[in-house]
């Protein structure tokens, strides 16, 4: 049985059909042929905006592990020839604290829904036995029903409609490099720098990269479009919510 033909799954599948479609008309007036393209961009931008108070626990987990990366580092120093027991005093460290070493997730995790919607949406010739109409949304050529992978396989009919996804890999790219280099919280002090494993897992995010040349245009838009929210997310949230700038602000208490 196909997943996506699931009632429950189908009916969320025509409602994000809607929602798409409803923004795609309403910004055709000045986005013309690439309003399916805009609509989805607007669509990601309305999902984030509901998210916001996740990306805020973030932001705080971010901090309250680096806070506890030197504590870590003893633990590991002290018990790391006992890993049952290392574990056992780092869960414990997690609940001193009140947190937990996987806080900060959920909005990767409440966004996976989305991007499979969107698929869904942008691969199905029929949604709810109506014909799908996104399909024949195109930007120079490019449908956005089709991914990078499958228009390379259409010979020399791919101009100049590749240029379009070429484009957006490469800023998926560029986003993914600038949320690296520059997101990057700085190494507390007495925590030795990764090497190994940990550095190789720190390209990880690259593999965006790849996962969006397999999608349809639209999902891959999707992924350019929360990529480059979550880095100016980032960059505002932690300005805010900084604990040293928080705690060098004069008090304007009486």
């Amino acid at each position: 049985m196909d997943f996506f033909s699931w009632p429950p799954v189908a009916a969320l599948i025509d409602f994000a059909y809607r929602v798409v479609t409803a923004l795609s008309e309403g910004v055709e007036p000045f986005a013309g042929a690439a309003s399916g393209l805009v609509a989805v961009a607007v669509l990601t931008v309305l999902v984030r905006t509901l998210l916001l108070p996740v990306g805020v626990s973030q932001v705080r987990a971010e901090y309250t592990r680096r806070r506890l990366a030197p504590k870590i580092a003893e633990l590991q120093r002290r018990h790391g020839h006992d890993r049952e027991l290392l574990a056992r005093k780092t869960m414990e460290l997690y609940q001193d604290e009140r947190t937990s070493p996987f806080a900060g997730m959920l909005p990767l995790l409440a966004q996976i829904p989305v991007v499979t919607l969107v698929y869904a949406v942008f691969t199905h010739a029929n949604i709810a036995g109506h014909p799908n109409a996104l399909l024949g949304e195109s930007v120079l050529g490019a449908p956005l029903g089709t991914s990078f992978v499958a228009l390379t396989g259409l010979g020399s009919s791919v101009w100049p409609a590749i240029t379009v996804y070429i484009g957006v890999l490469a800023l998926i790219a560029v986003v993914t490099t600038v949320s690296r280099r520059v997101l990057a919280l700085p190494r507390p002090e007495g925590t030795p720098a990764p090497t190994g494993v940990v550095r190789a897992l720190s390209f990880l995010p690259y593999v965006t990269v790849v996962f969006a040349a397999f999608v349809p245009l639209a999902a891959a838009v999707y992924i350019l479009t929360t990529t480059a929210w979550t880095v100016v997310e980032r960059f505002v949230l932690r300005r805010v919510l900084d604990p040293d700038r928080r705690g060098t602000q004069p008090s304007t208490s009486h």
